[in-house]
């Protein structure tokens, strides 16, 4: 992509502004308890033994040591043998891009993942778990907002089953880091299986789906964009790159430098949530980069960093902060 071509897109999707869309978010399930105040235990499934809250996004399994990148959302209807019957849906218009339909290939069991573009954002929602997925739903099979994809279910190659009163759908709405994660895997993560290729679960970093339901659910002009621009920021780093398909692909996240405009893209200036999320891109022209460095970390909110730092993409390190193996890896794969 050269720079013309990308700057233009920048444009246009700059120009539009955010694009009301929040009436064809919709919830994954017919479970609707989300929306009332007070409800949570109706909606969130937590772990054996804990409470809702580890149901629910961010660093709440293993003591708050563990991201839980997706919600696990309750059952509310079962038949005589006390099974799921619940539906599952599409919760935005999308493509599917991909299907499991082997359990034992995945903690996930049967799952769906679609793909969705809003907005200058390309975005994914997957569907975990499922007692099965419809004949219909397969990759390039394009779905609508409320189209059904499977049923809930408690499908996993997990050594400890997902009993009954468990079972769930694990949703998620996330972002892919690489086109070429396959090739990146086989690089850099030797001796570990791929059953997945490009569409493996390491290729996806997550954002808490919550307040996007429940934004949408009230606020027609809902704005994913906006959503995530707001995002909280945990580290900020630069890393030397004349393109980015991240980018390219998601150009809503990206802020104009005229600078850059000028003199050329010698590298992009990313800001990242507790998740990893790239939620801010800006492209820095030569004389904006003075270090050597492939990568380089340039800041870290130390609050944020303590509060909700269970991923370790930044690390506290002989009095200093440096990113750690997850924030490496995930930058590695930007770069792929």
């Amino acid at each position: 992509m050269n720079l013309r071509s990308f700057i233009q897109g920048l444009v246009l999707v700059l120009a539009a502004g955010p694009v009301a869309w929040g009436q064809s978010l919709r919830l994954p399930t017919p479970n609707r308890a989300l929306l009332t105040p007070g409800a949570e235990e109706r909606y969130f499934v937590g772990t054996v033994g804990r409470t809702w809250q580890s149901g629910t996004f961010g660093c709440v399994r293993s003591e708050g040591t563990q991201l839980h990148e997706g919600i696990d959302v309750r059952a509310i209807t079962r038949d005589r043998k006390g099974e799921a019957l619940d539906p599952v849906f599409a919760t935005t218009d999308g493509v599917v891009s991909y299907v499991n339909r082997k359990v034992a290939l995945s903690n996930y069991g049967l799952y769906v993942i679609l793909s969705h573009q809003r907005e200058g954002v390309e975005f994914y929602s997957f569907y975990a778990h499922l007692s099965e997925i419809g004949p219909a739903v397969v990759p390039g099979r394009r779905f609508k907002a409320g189209e059904r994809l499977g049923t809930l279910g408690r499908t996993a190659n997990t050594k400890q089953a997902i009993s009954k009163d468990r079972a769930h759908v694990h949703f998620e709405l996330n972002l892919r880091l690489s086109e070429q994660y396959a090739a990146w895997h086989a690089a850099h993560q030797k001796g570990m299986r791929n059953d997945h290729g490009d569409w493996n679960g390491r290729n996806f970093v997550g954002f808490d789906p919550v307040p996007a339901l429940r934004g949408a659910a009230v606020d027609p002009s809902f704005s994913l964009l906006r959503y995530l621009r707001g995002q909280t920021e945990l580290c900020r780093v630069i890393i030397r790159a004349t393109s980015l398909s991240f980018a390219r692909r998601n150009p809503g996240l990206v802020m104009r430098n005229p600078r850059a405009e000028k003199e050329g893209i010698a590298g992009y200036e990313i800001a990242l949530n507790h998740s990893g999320v790239p939620f801010l891109t800006i492209p820095r022209a030569p004389s904006e980069i003075r270090d050597p460095a492939k990568v380089r970390l340039l800041s870290v909110n130390e609050t944020e960093a303590r509060a909700r730092g269970c991923r370790k993409l930044v690390i506290r390190k002989g009095g200093r902060w440096e990113l750690g193996t997850n924030g490496q890896n995930l930058l590695s794969l930007l770069l792929k």
